[in-house]
């Protein structure tokens, strides 16, 4: 896989293609919306949901964690799908997810759905976290340096065969980063809704995973949802304004 370089407030980021963040210099790891436990969750409700998603999700993470090596990984709330989730984790299936947490530093930032962690899982809890310039939070509220997740942005781009592609997505104006959902079961907010357009003062870019790389597309490229049209002329407007 191929990362891509993305400057935010000056700090040399790596956006990789599985949705997760690296921050070279401090060998940090960031992902945001992994959901843990959510099927699980769902099930006990009586919905119908499927059974992969706690094993997706976390070989996911392994595969991020054995690909860069951090020294610490930082979770952008919403780790677990609520305060019943880590229960419902099979022992077996908790044992894996607790011993990958105590490779490494881990940091827990609280979200809507997690807001309280089980100490047994390992990991430092905090509601936001701080460093070099950077504020690492769950609900993004569009101020610069903050890294950010909640909304699990995607786009969708209409390709030269004229299919359209949906994709997860980064999106960033280089002052502020909006990061995808990491888990297996979570959907999508388009990134032309004025709930994530709206973050952004002027012009931002959405960076679309692909299998191998990600893709920088300028959001007035982007071709909206089908039930979101209304929002591409305003997404335009702004694209000519100048960036904050």
């Amino acid at each position: 896989m191929s990362v891509l370089p993305l400057r935010v407030c000056g700090r040399e980021l790596l956006l990789d293609p599985a949705g997760a963040l690296l921050w070279p210099d401090e060998k940090m790891l960031i992902v945001a919306d992994l959901h843990i436990g959510k099927a699980a969750a769902l099930a006990r409700r009586g919905l119908m949901a499927p059974p992969y998603e706690f094993e997706e999700t976390l070989a996911r993470l392994e595969a991020l964690i054995e690909r860069h090596r951090p020294q610490m990984v930082v979770s952008l709330g919403d780790g677990l799908h609520g305060a019943e989730a880590a229960a419902l984790i099979e022992e077996a299936g908790f044992d894996r997810l607790s011993a990958l947490i105590r490779r490494q530093l881990w940091l827990w930032v609280t979200g809507n759905h997690d807001t309280a962690i089980p100490l047994a899982l390992g990991g430092a809890v905090l509601p936001r976290f701080e460093r070099a310039g950077l504020s690492f939070v769950h609900v993004p509220s569009g101020r610069e340096g903050e890294i950010a997740g909640h909304l699990h942005p995607v786009a969708r781009i209409a390709t030269p065969a004229r299919r359209i592609q949906r994709r997860r997505c980064f999106a960033s104006d280089g002052r502020r980063l909006l990061l995808p959902a990491l888990g297996a079961f979570t959907g999508g907010l388009d990134v032309l809704d004025p709930a994530i357009a709206g973050l952004f003062p002027g012009p931002f870019t959405a960076y679309l995973l692909g299998s191998r790389r990600v893709f920088a597309v300028p959001a007035a490229r982007l071709t909206p949802e089908p039930d979101a049209r209304r929002h591409l002329l305003s997404c335009r407007r702004s694209s000519r304004r100048p960036a904050a």
